[in-house]
């Protein structure tokens, strides 16, 4: 039986949508939160803001029956610890996943990725390219983009955002609705699930500093690692790519995608009309059966 109280956060509401045990990985001196089930081939499962690996619960269930599945929280998310000295910018997240796979010492993994964690994620497979087979990316991107939406822009607004994510927990609240195109899918586990690690100012830090932390130009700190991310996707042509998209997304656009399909003219890609930008919400189902089928072929 899992522990109902797991590094603070009551887990009671939505223990059954959640019912992994959890691992630990120490990385600058704080504590990474990661989920590991299953044995075989590994799928290393990339959250982006404002999820954590409650958003793979649904994958994890299903493909934890023939695959090893690592789920990881990055820092500041989910389980793993919410420190406020701490950058939480994208280098450091890069690194804190390379550390956990090289810790795990896993290879051949299929990189499955959603919002920031495309380009976390391919910035850890850029760096580890031998460690990596497969990809699946969703709603994502991993370079370099001017396209912000205002709903988001606002949120970097000095102390309106502030007050707005962390006072108010507008991010991760909003999320709920503006993210799901199929709302009757959020029930209140599933809701309680989002929101459970978001529960205080301080426990929000890393929401808003993801939000801070998006690149559009090259003044910003993070800019220089992203044309790094962006640079290392060319090893990876010909390896095998999944793109899976919710094209009512209104943050990572179908240009996203359209971007990804020149750079990776042998992809699949599975386009669903009716979803959102919480694809694994809206078409939990088929997500897993298109992800089934590319891993079998």
């Amino acid at each position: 039986m899992v522990e109902s109280i797991t590094n603070g956060i009551c887990r009671d509401r939505f223990e059954n949508e959640y019912p992994f045990e959890p691992h630990w990985f120490e990385v600058g001196g704080q504590r990474m939160h990661y989920i590991d089930e299953g044995t075989g081939d590994v799928l290393l499962m990339v959250h982006g803001n404002p999820t954590w690996s409650f958003a793979w619960r649904n994958l994890i269930k299903e493909f934890s029956k023939t695959h090893r599945v690592i789920a990881v929280d990055h820092m500041g998310c989910g389980f793993s610890d919410k420190p406020a000295d701490y950058d939480y910018q994208l280098e450091q997240h890069i690194g804190n996943l390379e550390e956990l796979i090289k810790h795990l010492d896993v290879s051949n993994i299929t990189l499955i990725a959603h919002d920031w964690g495309g380009a976390i994620g391919m910035g850890v497979a850029g760096r580890n390219p031998e460690r990596f087979a497969r990809f699946c990316l969703m709603n994502t991107a991993a370079f370099r983009s001017k396209r912000i939406p205002l709903r988001i822009a606002v949120c970097r607004i000095p102390i309106f955002g502030s007050l707005a994510v962390r006072g108010l927990n507008g991010f991760a609240r909003a999320a709920q609705t503006m993210a799901v195109e199929n709302r009757q899918r959020i029930t209140p586990a599933i809701r309680a699930g989002y929101l459970a690690p978001y529960n205080s100012w301080g426990n929000r830090i890393a929401t808003h500093r993801f939000v801070e932390d998006i690149p559009l130009d090259a003044s910003h700190p993070s800019y220089s690692e992203l044309v790094r991310v962006e640079e290392g996707l060319k090893q990876f042509e010909d390896s095998p790519m999944l793109f899976v998209w919710g094209e009512k997304d209104w943050c990572f656009t179908t240009e996203f995608l359209d971007e990804f399909e020149q750079r990776f003219p042998q992809a699949e890609t599975l386009r669903i009309p009716e979803a959102g930008h919480y694809v694994f919400e809206d078409a939990a189902e088929q997500l897993a059966g298109k992800l089934r089928e590319f891993l079998t072929t």
